[in-house]
């Protein structure tokens, strides 16, 4: 098993502390670069909860030593590492692989090549 890693953008295009999204496969993808690092996670921009693509737009914070994305509607917390609901242990998100490469964002997918 290999990742297929695809270019999504410019690190110096999230500012730190932030998120944005990224249309990914077809899919809406929150990337959060944490401090002025390179420290990057990626994670599904669809809240379960909430019903609606909106994570990117939450803020990054810390829960307890978890590095956490609250969603803007009902501000559940999702662990940007393992993408499970602090609140409702029954609900998670899903994570990508990601890297940067001579400052840009690249995304992983698996390839069975």
């Amino acid at each position: 098993m290999t990742l297929k890693w695809t270019q999504v953008c410019l690190l110096e295009e999230i500012l730190p502390n932030t998120g944005c999204c990224a249309l990914y496969n077809q899919m809406q993808i929150a990337i959060f670069r944490v401090d002025s690092s390179e420290q990057l996670y990626a994670v599904q921009n669809y809240d379960p909860l909430g019903e609606a693509n909106v994570l990117s737009r939450g803020i990054v914070g810390d829960v307890n030593g978890e590095l956490v994305v609250a969603s803007p509607l009902y501000k559940h917390h999702y662990s940007l590492k393992t993408g499970k609901c602090l609140e409702d242990e029954t609900v998670q998100i899903q994570t990508y692989p990601i890297r940067v490469e001579n400052g840009r964002v690249e995304l992983g997918t698996v390839s069975s090549h």
